[in-house]
């Protein structure tokens, strides 16, 4: 490293140095938990009913499907856990992933709407999901697993940043 070069940050580019991260929701790992169990527990259930009443080769494919989901059932909580969001004075942060890492950076200016949405299934666990939408199609600024009071107030609190910002163009 040369003397103009400057320091590595204690983080990396995916831990920027000052910043502090919000988590969102632990009850995010229980909506992605229901999710993996519809979409891996139902058919390894017929795979097992298949093995027991016509040939005994399907226990294979129950096999592997009890494989990946107790895979998913491992990696779901520590994925959740490496979610989070922070805002910065002029632009909000958004990290996920553990072996694949993701950090996005929305600054407000280039903001055009905030959606908060919630399915039934997130109803039921008191969660809700902030999306930002930019002028770039490839911006990908989700927050899943928020507490709907948060989301409300990020929400608004977005909106008045991402205004303010565009009044000063």
């Amino acid at each position: 490293m040369t003397a103009d070069q400057p320091a590595p940050a204690p983080g990396g580019p995916f831990d920027p140095s000052g910043v502090v991260w919000s988590p969102v929701s632990t009850r995010l790992t229980t909506a992605r938990v229901v999710v993996l169990c519809c979409w891996l527990g139902v058919p390894l259930v017929v795979c097992a009913l298949l093995a027991v009443l016509l040939t005994p080769w399907v226990w294979i494919g129950a096999g592997v499907l009890a494989a990946a989901l107790a895979w998913a059932l491992l990696l779901v909580p520590r994925q959740v856990r490496a979610m989070g969001y922070a805002e910065r004075d002029d632009d909000l942060l958004v990290r996920r992933g553990i072996l694949f890492r993701e950090l996005v950076v929305v600054p407000y200016g280039r903001m055009q709407f905030v959606d908060v949405t919630a399915g039934p299934l997130d109803r039921r666990l008191d969660i809700a999901k902030v999306q930002l939408h930019t002028a770039s199609a490839g911006t990908d600024a989700t927050i899943p697993g928020l507490p709907p009071q948060e989301a409300e107030r990020l929400r608004d609190r977005l909106t008045a940043r991402g205004e303010a910002r565009l009044a000063g163009l």
